[in-house]
């Protein structure tokens, strides 16, 4: 790329709150989803699910289901299974060990809604009702309904896999506790945190449409996906076809968060169930379904220590947990839960750290990815923060403003080997408390407390890594092609997930070409036309998809410039690109449009002189930058009443560095939902299991979600610290969800403070935290 390629482009759009390219099809009802897909002579597929969290299959019988009118199949573990060629996911790579992960139940069932079945009919209705029919014969064996009991249960038979004879699927330690450091500190705060399950709910179910061609050998496959590319070579390795074979194609898709990363158990019944039919095949996930076996997250508990110098400067950490992995995890978690631990010294100048985990399997859908898996780093260390402080006797501001890193720090390696650089957490600290006025609300706060109000505010800061380049993940392509029209298309691999991939792109194609941001508009998630990509995860889009655009843009602007230069009789030097133009510097009269460049060369070649008449560049983009760190600060304001455990938000701030924003109200958007499902897994949502593994929240009257009157208005500050790669984007994607939890509970344990409550029991329900006063109540009469 040249110095002239740079400079032949002013940048317009980006960094500019540019309305959302997607609005208008999406709030018009003109969105097209999975369901919206009808394919010729379609069927439909619905899943047989165990009503037992454990059991032996001692006996099927699916003969009434088969004569009844409409259906066409019914498919078990012994029609689907031994199809698997291979069945290994790109996050964690083919030679990695891994976890059982069978299509269908085979002899035993391991959790309520483990699919044994496929039924396929000519439509959902009789699918249904022929599931009714079928006669399967269960016996029931002891469960693993409470993973934190998984080891014990395991001596008394409860076992989840034969393979994992103590349920345990595997586990890694850090660096061993420097006891001697936590011996002799001045001060030792230590808690025990438990975490609910909690999980991502989209609001769109997952789903497929399948359709095998068997004389070409092609599967055409529609898919509410975040990974469209890494779905094609799923299928491809799953069914043992050749990749050029399949195609997936993903429009619009209501919500991932981590859940639709990576193909399931369900997705690969599927796919090798629509090669056993003549006819496409569809299967659309229930609500029900969705929140039984769509998979879990969050469920951790754990023990987390500091130790502190008489100053309070953190001289130690360390974090001891078990991650609840259910029966099924996808993809192998063992190396992927590693990430609390590294991550577990956070934004702080910590010395020495150590962490030890384990992960159990129980009788529980599998833990699946969720926005910042590792999140619980954060919720256990900022708890932690706030009660030591309060066991110094200092403000919790206090205590993260001597320990909390600045920016004459970077770069800055943790303990734990992770390389901070590009970032300033104190900044982002700072700018939170003026936001906030910290002064002012302790005042407002005891005042309060006078007049028998309980008042609270919570901080919470985090550190995360955003567009990891390992693996698969290292890489992002883009192709831009110029219309004979000299409008302007770029592909890109992701789709439209809530994260706006859309409007961004389109913003930075603009830029890079000199175009009118009307002249460009973006095709994305069919791997028939759009070069390979790593997908929506890890909060990558935003730094991989800007320089992929860029590589790709560098190539076709060389290209603009040459055949503008022969039609101006100028040096390519002399040419900027603007406003759908190259214009000679030196003499602006002197210019050419996008529209004339691309009609001669798509109709009259032959009036180039020579100049390739090629439009279109594809280009690969691999990052040299390992990560982009991003960070933000979040403060919560609430009040708690005492009587009922009510708890109300009343302010909500976030101040976020991710770098120089392509688009704001993307990145507000993001820090948004993410926000808000925080403050969901705070203080409503919960799966819970009775003893014998039933789930008692599968439906939206038991799992509870935060809705407009559970969230204050946002408010944002914006802290801009160019990351390593182009443009100096970072992701913003994850961090809203990773920072919310933990200020909630913070800002309920500052307001309950006086009562000598602190909550460290997820989630804070109105019961929780009225149980937890008289509890204390009681001690304090003894």
């Amino acid at each position: 790329m040249t110095d002239t390629a740079v400079e032949s482009v002013t940048a317009r759009y980006a960094g500019r709150r540019m309305e959302r390219v997607e609005d208008s099809r999406l709030l018009t009802g003109h969105g097209s989803f999975v369901d919206d897909i009808n394919r010729p002579g379609m069927l439909h597929a619905c899943f047989v699910r165990s009503p037992f969290a454990r059991a032996r299959i001692v006996g099927f019988d699916a003969s009434a289901a088969l004569a009844h009118p409409g259906v066409h199949a019914v498919l078990t573990a012994a029609d689907i299974n031994p199809e698997v060629r291979e069945a290994w996911h790109a996050v964690a790579g083919k030679d990695v060990p891994d976890t059982p992960r069978p299509p269908l139940a085979e002899g035993e069932v391991r959790f309520v809604g483990d699919p044994i079945a496929v039924v396929i009919a000519e439509n959902r209705y009789v699918a249904e009702d022929a599931l009714e029919l079928i006669d399967v014969d269960y016996e029931p064996l002891p469960a693993v309904a409470d993973f934190t009991r998984a080891v014990e249960l395991a001596e008394t038979g409860a076992v989840v896999h034969d393979a994992y004879p103590d349920n345990r699927a595997g586990g890694m330690g850090g660096a061993p506790p420097d006891e001697e450091t936590f011996a002799n500190a001045a001060y030792v705060a230590a808690a025990h945190v438990y975490q609910q399950i909690h999980a991502p709910v989209p609001i769109e179910t997952r789903g497929l449409v399948v359709e095998w061609q068997a004389a070409p050998g092609e599967l055409t496959v529609w898919a509410s996906t975040q990974t469209p590319h890494e779905l094609r070579a799923f299928a491809a390795r799953l069914l043992g076809i050749p990749a050029q074979k399949v195609r997936v194609i993903m429009r619009d898709t209501g919500g991932g968060f981590g859940q639709k990363v990576v193909p399931m158990r369900e997705d690969m019944c599927i796919l090798l169930a629509a090669r056993t039919v003549s006819a496409p095949l569809k299967w659309i996930e229930d609500r029900r379904e969705n929140l039984m076996s769509a998979g879990q997250a969050r469920h951790v508990d754990g023990d987390v220590r500091m130790a502190f110098d008489a100053d309070g400067n953190i001289l130690a950490a360390d974090i001891d947990f078990i991650q609840d992995v259910g029966a099924y995890p996808t993809p192998y978690p063992v190396l992927t839960t590693a990430a609390i631990g590294m991550f577990f010294p956070g934004p702080y100048r910590v010395p020495k750290s150590s962490f030890n985990y384990q992960t159990i399997f129980s009788n529980t859908a599998g833990l699946a990815a969720y926005r910042g898996p590792w999140q619980y780093e954060t919720l256990t260390r900022e708890i932690l923060l706030d009660i030591a402080a309060r066991e110094m006797g200092v403000d919790p501001l206090e205590l993260r403003q001597r320990n909390i890193l600045r920016r004459d720090e970077m770069p800055y390696v943790n303990p734990n080997g992770m390389p901070y650089d590009h970032v300033a957490p104190a900044d982002t600290l700072d700018q939170a408390v003026k936001i906030l006025d910290h002064e002012g609300f302790r005042r407002e706060q005891a005042d309060a407390l006078e007049e028998g109000r309980y008042l609270g505010l919570g901080y919470s800061a985090y550190i995360e890594p955003t567009g990891a380049a390992t693996g698969h993940l290292a890489t992002e392509g883009a192709t831009i092609r110029m219309e004979s029209t000299g409008k302007i298309n770029v592909y890109v691999n992701g789709g439209s997930t809530g994260n706006s991939l859309e409007t961004t792109v389109v913003q930075l194609t603009a830029d890079a070409l000199g175009a009118d941001i009307d002249d460009v508009s973006t095709i994305q998630g069919d791997t028939a036309v759009t070069p390979y990509g790593a997908g929506t995860q890890g909060s990558r889009s935003g730094p991989m998809t800007a320089g992929a655009v860029n590589e790709a843009a560098a190539i076709l602007r060389t290209q603009i410039l040459a055949i503008a230069a022969n039609l101006l009789g100028a040096d390519a030097d002399d040419l900027e690109l603007r406003g759908s133009r190259a214009t000679v510097r030196t003499d602006p009269d002197r210019s050419v449009s996008f529209a004339d460049i691309a009609y001669r060369s798509y109709y009259e070649p032959a009036m180039l002189a020579g100049t390739s008449p090629t439009l279109e560049a594809t280009a690969r983009f691999n990052s040299e930058a390992m990560i982009h760190w991003a960070n933000a600060t979040h403060a919560c304001t609430c009040e708690v009443d005492i009587k009922t455990g009510h708890v109300t938000l009343t302010r909500y701030i976030v101040s976020e560095d991710v770098g120089p924003m392509i688009n704001p109200n993307v990145v507000e958007g993001q820090i948004a939902g993410g926000t808000v499902q925080g403050i969901g897994g705070a203080l409503l949502e919960e799966m819970n299991y009775d003893d014998d593994g039933n789930p008692l929240s599968s439906t939206f009257v038991d799992y509870l979600l935060p809705t407009a009157t559970e969230v204050p208005a946002i408010e944002y500050g914006h802290v801009e610290i160019p990351g390593p790669g182009v443009g100096g984007y970072k992701g913003c994607g994850e961090g809203g969800a990773i920072g919310s939890t933990p200020a909630v509970i913070n800002a309920i344990n500052d307001a309950l403070a006086p009562l000598g409550v602190t909550i460290t029991r997820l989630p804070a329900t109105p019961a929780s935290i009225v149980e937890a006063i008289r509890n204390s109540q009681e001690q304090a009469t003894k």
